[in-house]
Order: C-alpha cells, then structure tokens, then sequence
C-alpha cells in the first residue's frame, strides 16, 4: 500500500508540476512576449483571408492582466474595414488578394466589406481574387473583385437564397419532452417547431419575402460588380447554369479558370516580379494590427462613442459574442459622462433575447439621447431584442440585407411530465395558498399559471410597441400592424419606417457626427469588459474538450441540433428574440 501511496503521489507531483509549467510559459509569454509588428513591404499584396474575424469589434479588457493573456491581437472586421481604408493611400501596397476566403462573417458585413474594397479600386489598385470553390455567400464578396479566378476543378455555387426549419412537435410527443409555449405576434414562429410538425402559411410568407428582399441585395451587387443583368443572373441561379468552372466562365461569373500557381504568377507580372522571385505579401491580420499600432493619432478632442452590441442579449456582464446589460448600461453612462464624447453610435449585430435586458438598456438609451445623439447601425441582424434597443435612437441605419423587425414576445417552459408518467414518475405538490408553487417541468401546466404568464407576455409586448411608437413617431396601431413577430430585411423596414436609411457603419458615423455638429472628431470603442482570468481561461481548448468529444461521437448536424433544444431549455424570463433560427444556403 505505501508503493501505491508513493507511485500515486508521484503521478499527482508530476501533474502538478506539468500545469505550474504550462501556466509559468503562458504568465512569462504574457509578461515578456513583445508584439512583433509586420510592416508592409515595397510592393505588397494585402491577401484578405477573414477566416479568424467574427465579430465587427474584437473586444477590450479592464483588467490590463486579461488583456494580457489574451494575446492583444484579436482584431474585428472594423479594424479591418479601417485598414483597408488606410491601403488605398499606402504606397507600399499595390493590390489586394482575396485567397480561398471562408468566412462567418453574415451577409451585411460582406456588404460593408464589399463597400470597403470598391473604394479601394477607386483608388487604382487592383482586388484579384482566387478560389478552389466558391459557397454563394462567398461568392458574394469575391465578386467585387477586378478578376475572379476559380480553380479547374472546382465549382461555384449560384442558385439562389433557401432557408430550413426543423420541427419538434412529433419529436415531443414520441419522447415525452413538451415545450410548453406562450406568445404574442401570428409571426413569433421561434417557437413554431415546438408547436406544429410542419411550417405555418404566416412564417412561410415571411420566409419567402425576406428571401426574396435578401436576394435582390445580392444579385443587384453582383450584377453591378460583373456587369451581368438581373435577369440573366437570375436566370443563371434558376437553371444551375454556373456550376461548373467552364460554365461559370461562360456566364461571366468568374474570369479565368486555372490553378492557382497561375493566379500568384499573374500577380507576379502585375507587380513586375520574376517568376522565380516571390512577390511581397501581408496578411490582412498583420497588416490590421500595423494600422492599429501604427496610425497617427487624431489630436481633436471631440470624439464619437462607439459602443458594439453583439451577439444575443442576456442579463450579466456580457462579453464580445453575448450582449449583457452590465457591459452596455456602464458604457453608456461613461460615454454620456464623458464631456469630449459628443455623439454615441450603437452598433447592433443581435438576434434579441431577454426582454427585462432589452428593456434595462433602452432606459439607458433614452436617458443617454436626452443629454448627446444616440445613432444606430444594424449589421446582420437588428431583431426583437435587438430591435428593442435600436428603436429610440435619434437616427437609425441598416444595411439592405439587415434582418430587422421582428416585434414580438414569447416564453418557453419545458415540461416533462409525459416523461415522467411514461417512466413511473409522479410528482404532487403540497401548497399553503392556491397559486404558491413554482413552475415545476414534472407537472402538467395549471391553466392559472399560464393565463398569468401569458397576461406578462401580453403586457412586454405591448410596452415594445409602445417604444417603438415614441421612438419611431408612429401611432401603436401603425406598428402593431407591421409587428407581430414578423421580421423584415433593411430595404423594407426603411419602406415601413422602421430604420431612417441605408448605410453601413461608417455611414452612421458621419450622421452622428452632423448632428453633435462637429467636424473634425476620434472615435472610441466600447465596451470594456469586467472579466476576470478566470472568466478568460474558460475558453482554453481543454475547456472545450467536451463539446469537440460531443461533436465528434453524434456529428456535426446532430450536435446543432442538440444545441438547438438545450437553447431553449436554458431561456430564462419572457424573450424577444428573432422568431427562428436563420440559416441561409
């Protein structure tokens, strides 16, 4: 027993000692580790690959120690819309080189980016791109360049915008696992698959508009980037018609077929670069964080909030992919306190969530617009939640492809007691007064609670409509009429009144400021998260070793599927959020 003791204590002493290591390499890396700066050299070529961005805004710490030991690299897609901007006049930069770009960026930051590289080529230089093949929403931005080539055994996907919608209700009955649903709003369809087994005539008809109205965006863009008519390219994505290298040549989707040795020795004969030399490159990622390091300083004290709210909303502190109430509400009030900051942009990328949140931040908002202008930009999404806290803005911007709207309100109980009884299981309840229990999952719901929830849900939905009406200088009718639920693309919310133009972020920026009535301003990101090392080494990769195991045993598809019904397990409180999970092919 002690040779055991001791062979286990060893073990334990050489665990011990491997984590003092690994932690002791990370604290000196994080103490010592300078930023090494890649300038660009004579001649470069940026090469965009966007496949480590996610989110317009990388995020900043309070705590200089988690800012730290996160590497200080992270970059967001407006640090690189900005660097872009910086290329058009850096002398060291000769071109921009799209390379097999994948990308989870959404359909309205493509656009700003897409808008970011047509500057660039007003400005003389060239954007090539190159792709072994090309997704439809890549395509989308490789398009804008100057010559799109595509690789000989490759194939691009052209066929128009689909959107899928997985049920549960036959799910439900067969597992005994009930969602029990209260709503407000005919279009509140994210909780239609825990109601129906088949898609609603409502939800089908907003599907199929936003879709269309998304469409249009798209095609229209690459219409004018390739000089093709709507027509034909509708007529092209109907037929298949581009779905090999050599038939998408013919339509004059892309301009060369060949391999990509080709492509870099163009670019090399551009540059006027030997064949056997290798022409000067910078990655986007490098050439960002230059631009961040290295650029001049604006001496105005005026300045221009910009406070980013990303992701779904949740109660807490928040961070760069949730938006939280304790991250948002303090940047506000910092923002307003601060007597150089002039004007506050909001930028909003978020399919909504918690209504008590939405709301907690649109007080701030409207007590923040009563003392400087409040503007807002829309990405990818400005839904429910993240319509509710858009719509008292002083100016509101959305993209053409912004999925926006969305007024309505639900809640989710899940409930096992079918389970339960299939099991054997009974569960009863003893009670001092007739409505003391709480909602218990194990016991079929009391039509009195439900009335109860339902008169709460009936109660936020009315208040979203009231603010939308104040904020949107509409009657309650006017937007009653085009809420319900129902979401909208940017193009027909400005048709509705619900944002006031279209325009990207740097679009809202410049309202901002016309209406602070100032010309010469900085602009300072918010917000600047309260998160501890402990919050900061949850998202090592031993930490996420469950989830990889997980995907790997049931599949990739399964495990979104699975994720799916635990979301809406773990929503807390009435939610306004978008009304289903939208996933466009």
């Amino acid at each position: 027993m002690k040779f055991l003791g001791n062979v286990l204590a060893t073990v334990i002493g050489i665990f011990v000692f491997i984590m003092i290591f690994f932690f002791g390499v990370i604290l000196i890396g994080a103490i010592f580790g300078g930023d090494d700066i890649v300038a660009a050299k004579s001649d470069s070529v940026i090469e965009l690959n966007l496949k480590e961005i996610k989110n317009d805004y990388a995020g900043k710490y309070k705590d200089p120690w988690v800012t730290k030991f996160s590497g200080g690299k992270e970059i967001g897609l407006t640090d690189v819309i900005n660097a872009i901007e910086a290329a058009k006049t850096d002398d060291n930069i000769k071109g921009i080189s799209i390379l097999n770009d994948e990308s989870s960026l959404g359909l309205a930051q493509y656009k700003d980016l897409r808008n970011a590289l047509e500057s660039f080529k007003k400005s003389g230089k060239f954007v090539w791109a190159y792709a072994n093949t090309y997704s439809q929403k890549e395509y989308y931005l490789n398009s804008v360049a100057n010559t799109v080539y595509l690789n000989p055994a490759g194939d691009l996907d052209f066929k128009g915008l689909s959107s899928e919608v997985m049920f549960f209700k036959d799910f439900q009955d067969k597992s005994g696992i009930h969602m029990e649903v209260i709503r407000h709003g005919k279009y509140k369809s994210a909780v239609e698959p825990f109601l129906e087994n088949k898609m609603s005539d409502a939800n089908r008809e907003q599907i199929t508009a936003l879709l269309n109205s998304l469409w249009t965006t798209i095609s229209t863009d690459i219409s004018k980037s390739r000089n093709i008519p709507l027509p034909k390219l509708n007529e092209i994505a109907n037929g298949l018609l581009a779905r090999t290298p050599e038939m998408a040549k013919e339509q004059h989707l892309v301009d060369i077929v060949a391999y990509e040795d080709v492509y870099h020795n163009a670019i090399k004969k551009a540059l006027k670069v030997k064949e056997d030399e290798d022409y000067n490159k910078i990655s986007i990622a490098d050439y960002t964080q230059n631009n961040i390091t290295t650029a001049l300083a604006n001496t105005s004290s005026d300045q221009i909030a910009i406070i980013y709210a990303q992701g779904e909303i949740t109660g807490g502190e928040g961070d760069v992919n949730t938006i939280g109430e304790g991250s948002m509400r303090r940047s506000l009030q910092e923002a307003r306190k601060n007597d150089d900051v002039k004007a506050i942009v909001l930028r909003i990328d978020s399919p909504g969530g918690s209504a008590l949140t939405s709301d907690l931040i649109w007080r701030e908002i409207e007590i923040t617009k009563k003392v400087k202008p409040v503007v807002v930009s829309m990405g990818n999404y400005a839904a429910s939640g993240g319509y509710y806290i858009a719509c008292n803005a002083n100016k509101i911007f959305a993209e053409n492809n912004t999925i926006t709207g969305s007024i309505g309100v639900f809640g989710v109980l899940p409930n096992f007691s079918p389970l339960a009884n299939k099991l054997g299981i009974n569960s009863e309840q003893v009670k001092t007064h007739e409505n003391a229990p709480n909602y218990s999952p194990f016991v079929p719901v009391d039509e009195k609670f439900k009335a109860f929830t339902l008169e709460g849900v009936e109660k936020i939905y009315n208040t979203f409509v009231s603010h939308v009406a104040q904020g949107r200088k509409m009657t309650f009718e006017q937007v009653d009429a085009i809420a319900q639920g129902r979401v909208w693309s940017g193009t027909e919310a400005l048709k509705l009144g619900l944002v006031d133009k279209i325009g990207g972020l740097n679009d809202a920026i410049t309202e901002a400021a016309k209406i602070a009535k100032i010309k010469e301003y900085s602009t300072q990101n918010f917000p600047e998260y309260d998160k501890s090392l402990n919050d900061l080494f949850s998202g090592l990769p031993f930490a996420q070793s469950k989830e990889a195991f997980i995907k790997e045993e049931i599949g990739e598809e399964n495990y979104k599927l699975l994720e799916q019904v635990k979301r809406f397990q773990k929503l807390k409180g009435v939610q306004t959020i978008l009304p289903y999970g939208l996933n466009i092919y």
